[in-house]
């Protein structure tokens, strides 16, 4: 990753903090306002913001990238369970992150699970910006998803749509020989740490008045086998299957795999968790999503992963004394800790703190997503 990180041998002071001038908002307005005779100039907040786009990255580099593929054990028995639970089921509700709505879905639900009756459910609604949300229903809509739901099941929000959706498909369905069963199980499914045990923990305190009966996780891999059923609702009597997130075996592009990695469905280590930041960066600034600026009081956007990592380390006191020899003997030299700084940033994402955001913002501009190479 250009600019991430530091070579080892050539540790940094931290002498100076400020962003470099010319990867910084700042620095471009500076530049904007230099005319030779004239001093420096007064900038309309229209000019400054154009300046600050100019000294913004156009495109992320993926040439060279390998997003890693996650497709262990227990997500390959765990697909297999959910197929073989299949005639026992009478809907399934799909799971997904609301900051992705138009990538990084498993297609093989669509194939292997897609004879039954369909709920689509963005969940962490309130982590995405849904200014296009008519735009993403469309979008959606012409991929053969109508039946779409958005959730936030931290606070429980829209979640009371979900059970009546489930018994209006189900009741305009046939049932596959389960005429004589008076209960409806309902599967539930989507890719890693999206939200299907909240959701399912989220549909008992609404309809049962009871906690948990799921663990919930932040990371992905918490949910590792196809559990028993799941009682959400006394009337009507509906259990649901909680089921692993499963990954395609093959992500289709490196895009997509960042931002799958963004939203937690993959372990960070897996891309780099710099690698994550740079991109995160990249695609706060190109969408003029400047939260984090505030966030961590930088004083202005910047452009410059490793400027950005060391001001944050430098704010949560993330740094570190490193020896170095020099000619005149060992120099302690103080060194800002860069993947403590990235871990930060990557969980001030993931929790809200740097506002509402959608990374699909791409998509829904019709512009396509560069694939990787066969």
């Amino acid at each position: 990753m250009r600019g991430a990180r530091r070579p080892r041998g050539a540790p940094e002071p931290l002498c100076g903090v400020a962003s470099p001038a010319d990867r910084s908002v700042g620095g471009a307005a500076r530049r904007a306002a230099r005319s030779p005779g004239r001093g420096a100039m007064r900038l309309s907040p229209r000019t400054l913001c154009a300046a600050a786009r100019a000294a913004w990255r156009e495109s992320f580099p993926l040439e060279g990238r390998d997003v890693a593929r996650w497709f262990p054990g227990h997500m390959a028995k765990g697909l297999k369970k959910m197929q073989g639970s299949l005639r026992l089921v009478d809907c399934i509700i799909e799971v997904h992150d609301a900051r992705i709505p138009l990538s990084g879905r498993n297609p093989l639900f669509q194939e292997t699970l897609g004879l039954k009756p369909h709920l689509f459910v963005l969940n962490k609604m309130d982590l995405a910006d849904l200014k296009e949300q008519q735009k993403i229903l469309q979008h959606l809509e012409r991929e053969g998803l109508k039946h779409v739901v958005f959730t936030n099941c931290v606070k429980d929000e829209n979640v009371k749509q979900v059970i009546p959706t489930v018994m209006e498909l189900v009741g305009s369905s046939y049932r596959y020989h389960r005429g004589e069963h008076a209960e409806h199980c309902v599967m539930v499914t989507g890719v890693p740490n999206v939200g299907k045990s909240s959701l399912i923990n989220s549909l008992r305190r609404q309809h049962l008045r009871k906690g948990k009966a799921t663990r919930v996780g932040g990371e992905p891999g918490i949910t590792r086998a196809v559990m028993s059923r799941i009682q959400v609702c006394e009337r009507p009597l509906m259990f649901l299957l909680d089921t692993p997130g499963v990954l395609a075996p093959r992500i289709p592009s490196v895009e997509t795999g960042l931002k799958l990695a963004l939203c937690g469905t993959v372990l960070d280590h897996l891309v780099g968790e710099e690698t994550l930041a740079d991109y995160l960066l990249y695609t706060l600034n190109r969408h003029q999503l400047l939260g984090y600026v505030q966030h961590y009081g930088l004083g202005e956007a910047c452009d410059d992963i490793a400027s950005v990592l060391k001001r944050v380390a430098v704010k949560l006191r993330k740094t570190q004394k490193v020896k170095v020899l020099t000619g005149t003997g060992n120099v302690n030299v103080i060194q800002p800790d860069y993947p403590a700084a990235a871990r930060d940033f990557l969980r001030a994402f993931r929790s809200g703190l740097l506002g509402p955001v959608m990374l699909d913002c791409d998509l829904l501009q019709g512009r396509s997503m560069e694939e990787e190479e066969p």
